[in-house]
């Protein structure tokens, strides 16, 4: 089984995808240390703050391959990173599909405005980020709403609206 995680910057995809290693069990890959390979090696003319789109299209060819290789391999793994493009069901057949768990996260702007502090304490829980000093409430609300935007028909979106702790826990 693979269980794909996607969502904005500073949901918590890196939190659950921890939490789920830890439970289950299952590797995980995060699409930030593909990202940074691919940059790093040279084998994309790409910078870390490169937008979004530039960024996914490079990091998705090689993840979903992964994707693949685990679900022929009949391997567990666990995929997080916001570099899903929406549309990412198109790059499996069915029964490969049928193999994939997958969660959005999305904050709801209630939910930011209310817990703003608390995400910004909670950004190095699992790895330390550094500086973040472009992330900020109108950051939080645009990048949630694009990702609402984006997976907000899907059938694996999990909306973060009142306790983040419980959210997790029914994705675990």
């Amino acid at each position: 089984m693979i269980i794909l995680i996607t969502g904005a910057t500073h949901t918590g995809k890196t939190l659950c995808a921890q939490k789920l290693l830890e439970q289950y069990c299952f590797p995980y890959l995060s699409m930030d240390h593909v990202k940074m390979g691919l940059i790093r090696a040279g084998l994309v003319n790409m910078r870390p703050t490169d937008s979004d789109e530039a960024l996914t299209a490079a990091v998705w060819s090689v993840v979903r391959e992964i994707i693949k290789t685990a679900i022929e391999n009949e391997q567990n793994l666990i995929v997080e990173g916001c570099y899903v493009p929406a549309d990412w069901e198109k790059d499996f057949p069915p029964a490969y599909r049928s193999q994939i768990r997958f969660h959005s996260l999305v904050m709801t702007e209630p939910y930011i405005r209310a817990h703003f502090d608390e995400i910004m304490h909670n950004a190095s829980v699992i790895e330390r980020r550094g500086a973040d000093d472009d992330f900020t409430l109108d950051v939080a609300l645009r990048e949630n709403a694009r990702f609402y935007s984006l997976f907000g028909d899907a059938d694996g979106l999990t909306l973060i609206d009142t306790d983040f702790n419980t959210v997790i826990e029914k994705i675990l």
